[in-house]
């Protein structure tokens, strides 16, 4: 390690106010064009924390930095140990609050963090990452400490974390909502879920059935805002085919019960129709559009993150 002083080095900046991902591989890969980049990946929590492990944060050599690995509290500190890391050129491993030497940095929720430092070598892996994304596939970037090598990974493991002495940080697409319906609702739901940062496909009235094998993938949520089961069935028929991870219906329980018994009529089996969350939404009764679009998106969301973590 050089001896380089903090004092010589530029004073970290927040650039971007963002924790989404792909908005940070972005940042990291524009900016590598221009000059040298550090990854921070929190690679370890003791007690409590407020970011998951594989949470990230980039640093660029003038200073400017985009994520979190905490709530906000050691991310200028994780950005003046990148660019230490960055003039000495090599990887380091930092910790902070428990079982850290840093007596100044101390995490609110008590616990401490381990954060991974590595000086971007391969942008390549970076652009791999980020097309597997914009083609609606999962990747990793997989870290090895020893070797200070980031490779991007097409088959992910399930979750963050250790894959023998390498670091395994996961990314999938941003959720899909996809809406089918002709009411106020459709409108309202589709609006609040581009403002949650959604990919938001509202279905035509007429071509929803044929559609909808074409749009959904498994980081997809559907849901049917109809009023009128005869208009809802043939798209949920078709729904019900696909890999989305949230299938939703409006509609009473009693309304459920009688789309059940059509689908049952219709040849579909009770295992099928689980998949069918309905009434839809985390809470209810909605009595408006408004109240009703946040309640159906907070189950997607609660949904996407039982299902992926």
């Amino acid at each position: 390690m050089n001896d380089i002083s903090l004092d010589v080095l530029p004073t970290p900046v927040r650039a971007l106010l963002t924790d989404d991902p792909i908005e940070l591989l972005t940042f990291a890969a524009d900016a590598s064009r221009e000059g040298q980049v550090a990854i921070a990946t929190l690679v370890q929590i003791r007690g409590g924390a407020a970011r998951a492990l594989g949470s990230q944060v980039i640093i660029l050599s003038d200073g400017r930095f985009a994520g979190y690995v905490s709530g906000g509290c050691v991310e200028a500190a994780v950005a003046a140990e990148a660019l230490l890391a960055m003039a000495d050129e090599r990887d380091r491993t930092v910790m902070f609050g428990e079982g850290s030497p840093f007596l100044d940095v101390v995490l609110p929720c008590g616990g401490g963090i381990t954060v991974s430092i590595h000086v971007l070598r391969r942008v390549e892996e970076i652009e791999k990452a980020l097309e597997h994304l914009k083609q609606r596939h999962a990747i990793s970037l997989r870290y090895s400490p020893e070797r200070q090598q980031l490779l991007a990974v097409a088959l992910p493991a399930d979750r963050a974390g250790w894959v023998g002495d390498s670091f395994s940080t996961i990314y999938r697409p941003r959720t899909k909502v996809i809406i089918s319906g002709q009411t106020l609702d459709v409108r309202s739901v589709a609006r609040l879920a581009e403002c949650s940062g959604f990919e938001v496909t509202v279905l035509a009235p007429d071509k929803g059935s044929s559609l909808i094998r074409e749009l959904v993938d498994p980081f997809s949520a559907v849901l049917l805002l109809h009023h009128d089961l005869e208009q809802e069935i043939p798209v949920l028929e078709a729904a019900l085919q696909t890999s989305c991870f949230y299938l939703g219906a409006l509609g009473s329980r009693r309304t459920h019960r009688q789309r059940v018994d059509q689908l049952l009529r219709l040849g579909h089996n009770e295992i099928e129709l689980a998949r069918i969350k309905a009434p839809i939404g985390l809470f209810g009764p909605a009595r408006d559009s408004a109240s009703l679009g946040l309640s159906i998106l907070a189950d997607v969301a609660a949904s996407r993150l039982e299902t992926f973590g």
